[in-house]
């Protein structure tokens, strides 16, 4: 009997982001930020906004797969959120990010008002890994990395295009996360620590969600790195 074939094409479709540039002359240093999975790029330039409003230019990059939100009553309008990646042909989803990061970042270049020099990655979840794996094969465009209630590239221990970054990296976690516990954080950024230039970690009193109070953390540790 004969068997189906797969076959494949490709399409274009747009990508979204948010960017906000605070007043004055600069140049801010540049953040991208990226949601977790159900998160949007507006929910990512809340958080970011919270962070400081006056002293970097932020990039809210919206993930590239939608999906249905349904609403807690029938009666209510359908939601929507996006998520980078599954397990179905992930280096697609892969490949989807890196060219991404990379159009964002040269969207950045024509704007005075942006430092150049790469990046800082700030990334909630899902995104965390999927930002570590850009930032490891090509560290030069990353200035540092922040990581909430996230983990590391599966692969960190065994992929030979990681490479060595000159980078910083913050991890911060959930003590009641019941993805990413303190024991799992603590082992992750174990095995990041080779592959980087320093990995701090902070817990808060939180589940799998940024921490009520994690801002001025974040503004303090990428204001040293500015």
């Amino acid at each position: 009997m004969t068997e189906p074939v797969e076959r494949r094409f490709t399409q274009e479709f747009a990508r979204y982001y948010d960017l906000y540039v605070p007043e004055g002359e600069g140049p801010f240093p540049l953040v991208l930020g990226m949601h977790g999975y159900g998160g949007d790029k507006s929910s990512m330039m809340r958080l970011c906004r919270r962070i400081s409003e006056t002293r970097y230019a932020f990039v809210a990059l919206q993930a590239p797969h939608q999906h249905v939100v349904y609403p807690e009553k029938r009666e209510e309008a359908l939601k929507y959120a996006f998520g980078w990646a599954s397990n179905y042909r992930f280096d697609e989803s892969l490949a989807l990010h890196r060219d991404a990061i990379h159009r964002v970042l040269r969207d950045m270049q024509d704007d005075a008002r942006i430092a150049k020099g790469g990046a800082f990655f700030l990334g909630f979840s899902q995104a965390v890994a999927f930002n570590l794996r850009i930032a490891l094969t090509q560290p030069a465009v990353v200035r540092g990395v922040v990581g909430i209630c996230g983990g590391v590239p599966g692969d960190l221990q065994s992929n030979a295009d990681y490479v060595p970054g000159e980078f910083d990296v913050l991890m911060i976690g959930g003590a009641a996360d019941e993805f990413y516990g303190p024991e799992r954080m603590a082992r992750n950024c174990e095995a990041l620590e080779k592959h980087v230039r320093t990995v701090a970690v902070r817990t808060f009193e939180c589940g799998h969600v940024v921490p009520r109070d994690v801002h001025p953390l974040i503004d303090a540790w990428l204001a040293e790195r500015a």
